[in-house]
């Protein structure tokens, strides 16, 4: 519910906001299973829906697409509307269905490039080792122009740098071909998983997330992530990288009125699960720095020691839900939860965390000049629009229905390192015929290399391609050669167009 300026969260001894100039500070919603966490999600996306500002929430359990039909009207909510002291009014609002998959929303994919090295090892579960690899195969595709856009594109640059790991070695570090085939089995068990549907083109546009209907309310974009669920890396590299596509995509504006978008994180304890401290660094650089882009991030899971105090540190409105104490590991989480909060002498906050019913959470949020307010014992409000899922084909009439139909739902396979490397292939199998008489550039090469006229006859598409490329990368530092071979192949882009590309992802903010 929206009201001048901010939005009901609920009641305690007195009514509880989110003010919407510090909604960008971020937040938490934590609590057991149960507790109602999400309810409280779908308040506070309704909130900044009615406030004109677009959100991005990932729909673990499916819940959420009921933000697309009005409420029902059940008597527990109209009971706890009349509790808090408000009016019960059924509410749907505008929704954009997403998925992964294509099955339940419109297709969301990333290229190659946009991933970047340091977010693909992450999504491969790559060591340090073939992540050292990983990057220097975006260095020979920078330096080679070669854009990478699918999986098709890498697996063809990491079959050039296998078939010439010895030659690549004294430029960029040392390259075994063992590493490559790890990298190439990795990328098989995605495939298996269906996680080369996600990199490709079309690329989601950011700006598709930014819209608002024609009522000037912010449109919802809900995530189908139930299936996604079942490949929780896949499911936190996704929501990682869309959240760094905003930081790199977005201009500084500083502090707004209100956020230009809201990005809900749920099952936030999986983006931190086994990462590397240089991703956690990162993730709290993000969380840090996007606030000046007016995003607002706000984590959802069940407990706040499931997020890294670094990034703790920077989520100034908190929801706390219930928690259970059963064993010292709960207990300890109890306490730690309640010492995140500014105290409240009416009651013991460390208490109340494990009697809280039902709907009903502790609340401090920023105020003033953004410190936090005192902590108050909170009945959540009830949602305006339908608690639970809608039914399967009333999501498919709003995806049919929708103005993004066909944008993102058929692939796009445009030119790229794949079909460059097809082609430099087939002018390296011409060239090599035309030298058989021997005495050219090629067959200079051909010596430097290693190569006798007699290999090349009998050489593969691949290895002839493979050779090529190799060249190119030798005579970097071989001066006039450079030349020559430039003119041998013909047709190539520079390597200042490879440099150029844009990946928009945390290894461009590692460089910062």
């Amino acid at each position: 519910m929206l009201e001048d300026g901010k939005i009901f969260i609920g009641k305690s001894t007195k009514p509880e906001y989110l003010e919407l100039p510090l909604a960008n500070r971020h937040g938490l919603v934590t609590g057991a299973t149960g507790t109602g966490k999400t309810v409280s999600l779908q308040v506070l996306a309704e909130g900044f829906s009615n406030a004109g500002v677009p959100v991005f929430a990932a729909d673990i359990k499916g819940d959420l697409s009921g933000m697309a039909a009005p409420g029902t009207g059940k008597e527990p909510l109209v009971k706890r509307a009349r509790e808090i002291g408000i009016d019960y009014v059924p509410d749907r609002f505008p929704v954009v269905f997403w998925d992964l998959f294509g099955e339940q929303g419109h297709r969301v994919r990333a290229t190659i490039s946009e991933m970047g090295p340091l977010l693909l090892s992450r999504l491969l579960d790559l060591n340090d080792t073939q992540e050292g690899v990983l990057n220097i195969a975006f260095r020979i595709a920078d330096e080679q122009g070669l854009l990478l856009l699918d999986l098709k594109d890498l697996r063809a640059l990491l079959q050039l740098i296998s078939d010439n790991a010895g030659e690549l070695t004294t430029t960029y570090g040392n390259v075994s071909k063992a590493t490559i085939g790890t990298i190439q089995r990795q990328l098989l068990v995605l495939e298996n998983q269906q996680g080369d549907e996600f990199l490709g083109e079309p690329a989601l546009d950011i700006k598709d997330l930014m819209r608002k209907d024609r009522d000037g309310r912010g449109v919802v974009n809900i995530l189908a992530a139930d299936k996604l669920m079942s490949n929780p890396r896949l499911y936190a590299t996704f929501l990682l990288w869309l959240m760094s596509e905003l930081f790199e995509e977005l201009p500084e504006v500083g502090d707004l009125d209100q956020p230009k978008l809201v990005f809900f994180f749920d099952e936030a304890h999986l983006l931190f699960n086994d990462a590397p401290k240089a991703l956690v660094d990162t993730v709290e650089r993000v969380v840090r720095l996007i606030r000046s882009k007016g995003v607002g991030v706000y984590f959802i899971t069940q407990n706040p020691v499931d997020v890294p105090e670094s990034v703790l540190a920077q989520l100034g409105n908190r929801v706390q839900h219930a928690l259970r104490a059963y064993t010292p590991r709960e207990q300890k989480a109890v306490r730690v939860a309640a010492q995140t909060f500014r105290q409240n002498p009416a009651f013991d906050t460390e208490k109340a965390i494990t009697e809280l019913g039902v709907g009903e959470a502790l609340v401090s949020t920023l105020e003033g000049k953004g410190s936090p307010s005192m902590v108050e014992r909170t009945l959540i409000a009830p949602p305006m629009a339908q608690v639970g899922p809608i039914e399967l084909s009333e999501r498919q009439q709003i995806v049919a229905a929708s103005p993004l139909r066909g944008k993102y739902d058929q692939p796009v396979d445009p030119e790229s390192a794949y079909e460059m490397l097809a082609k430099r292939a087939e002018q390296a199998a011409a060239e090599a015929k035309a030298a058989e008489g021997g005495g050219g550039i090629l067959d200079m090469l051909g010596g430097l290399f290693g190569t006798t006229g007699q290999r090349k006859g009998s050489m593969t598409v691949t290895q002839r391609v493979t050779r090529e490329v190799t060249r190119t990368i030798v005579n970097q530092t071989v001066g006039n050669l450079a030349a020559e071979i430039g003119k041998s192949i013909g047709g190539r882009q520079g390597s200042s167009i490879g440099r150029a590309i844009v990946r928009g992802t945390l290894g461009g903010l590692l460089r910062r």
